[in-house]
């Protein structure tokens, strides 16, 4: 059997290393060979969802802070300057454009808006 004179050097940090032996079966991942796929093959091109809009009705039960404050809260991201003008529009013309999203989205955002006792409908956006 095989006894060395000095002892075996590890790597630093103490990690050990395996040796691969001959003829056995290789641990390392197999990627999968991909074909080229032309910009001509309409079965893989991807369609995007059509946008739908969220549009946030005027009512005369809710103050103009609540409306602001509920916008914020309901939409990610949504600055107070874009809600206090998004609450304006409504409050002038009746009704607003909050966004403009994916169904899904829309559906989420007109019922967070719902739930703050505000009045909000979905259109596709055309």
């Amino acid at each position: 059997m095989f006894a060395p004179d000095r002892p075996l050097a590890q790597p630093r940090g103490g990690r050990r290393t395996r040796l691969a032996v001959a003829g056995a079966p290789s641990r390392a991942p197999v990627t999968p060979q991909r074909s080229p796929v032309t910009d001509d093959d309409a079965s893989t091109r991807r369609r995007l969802l059509p946008p739908y809009k969220v549009i946030l009705h005027n009512d005369d039960h809710n103050s103009m802070d609540h409306v602001v404050q509920a916008l914020r809260k309901s939409i990610p991201g949504m600055s107070l300057g874009r809600a206090a003008a998004v609450m304006w529009e409504a409050h002038v013309n009746g009704k607003a454009l909050v966004l403009a999203c994916p169904l899904e989205l829309a559906e989420l955002y007109q019922q967070r808006l719902l739930s703050f006792g505000l009045s909000a409908t979905i259109e596709r956006d055309d």
